[in-house]
């Protein structure tokens, strides 16, 4: 799936609820061109202190799934 900083969302994913199988349903990417860094991103809404205080260091993309078994959400995410 495109719209992703590094490697391509899988089409299917587990479920974090049942472990049933999750589609993919669609992509939140925030940047919409390599020259769109115009911002603000979700980084910059809290600090990254790491160590049980992590936050976001860079843009996102995140891929949200549906359980073919539940129907509840998952979500798979990366950074640029």
């Amino acid at each position: 799936m495109k719209f992703t900083f590094q490697k391509e969302f899988p089409e299917t994913t587990i479920c974090c609820r049942c472990n049933g199988e999750s589609r993919i349903a669609f992509v939140a990417h925030e940047r919409i061109s390599e020259n769109d860094i115009k911002g603000p991103f979700l980084y910059d809404l809290y600090p990254n202190r790491g160590d049980g205080d992590f936050w976001l260091h860079d843009c996102a993309s995140f891929a949200i799934y549906l359980c073919r078994k539940c129907l509840e959400p998952t979500a798979l995410y990366n950074q640029g």
